[in-house]
């Protein structure tokens, strides 16, 4: 009956394209995580995967202490508290990484400049949720009109001898530039690498109404593509700290901020 004795802390991350969640301990150890397409209904998919969560770790739902959801369908979820994805995001990151000052958070259909303090404050932040240019949803039309897929985009990059320049802003003209590239028969490589400098280009132009200061952490899903990553870098001129698991630091987040509300640090 010990197990019971012990409480757990559920964050839940209803995002435009997936759906995270995340659950911790009293320690705030990260005990499982899932992902999933949030599809037409995140609520439910939501609820799925926290049943799931709980059945693979043999949990019970009375053992969870609390829950905080957050992202775009946080309003829809039956939890303890919504708080927004920029809070959970930067307790996340700065949980992971004590020293971030700086949290770059690039997903699916936005993009987040964030300023932070000790403890994982938010000092200030910058978004870009009215156009795709600097998102995820960027890369997704890019890779279509190259012919691969998103996760061969950072491979492509790597494997680049120039940088083809992406100069428009507006992804439908982006976009035309890049089939024009094509059809010179410059080669794909050269076009990605300049794709993820266009993406970075505009991702730093964010950090910069914020005052970026180091150290500064990148996570979101395209977190993922090295290519953007290595852009990134060369656009700001440190390396950057990146999570093993960037996908999920928002419900981590949530899950913290659920411990807190309950007594925890």
């Amino acid at each position: 009956m010990e197990g019971f004795l012990l409480a757990y802390y559920l964050g839940v991350d209803i995002g435009s394209l997936t759906t995270k969640v995340a659950l911790i301990d009293q320690g705030g150890m990260l005990l499982a995580r899932a992902v999933r397409r949030s599809g037409y209904h995140g609520r439910e998919t939501a609820l799925q995967l926290v049943d799931e969560l709980l059945r693979e770790k043999g949990l019970m739902a009375g053992q969870i202490a609390g829950t905080v959801a957050t992202g775009y369908g946080r309003v829809t979820f039956p939890a303890d508290r919504e708080v927004s994805e920029i809070s959970c995001q930067a307790r996340g990151m700065v949980h992971l990484f004590p020293g971030a000052r700086t949290v770059i958070d690039i997903g699916g259909q936005d993009s987040k400049a964030i300023r932070v303090l000790p403890g994982g404050r938010v000092a200030d932040f910058a978004m870009n949720d009215k156009c795709a240019a600097g998102t995820g949803r960027f890369l997704e039309v890019m890779a279509q009109a190259l012919e691969v897929t998103v996760a061969e985009l950072g491979a492509l990059a790597a494997g680049a001898k120039g940088r083809c320049p992406i100069s428009s802003v507006c992804t439908v003209f982006a976009e035309s530039e890049v089939i024009s590239h094509l059809a010179q028969d410059t080669p794909r490589e050269d076009i990605v690498a300049g794709v993820c400098a266009a993406v970075a280009s505009r991702v730093t132009s964010l950090a910069g109404r914020v005052g970026p200061e180091p150290e500064v952490a990148f996570t979101g899903g395209v977190a993922r593509n090295r290519g953007v990553v290595h852009a990134l870098e060369t656009e700001l001129g440190r390396p950057l700290l990146v999570p093993a698991d960037p996908e999920v630091t928002a419900a981590l987040g949530a899950a913290l901020v659920a411990r807190s509300l309950t007594g925890g640090s």
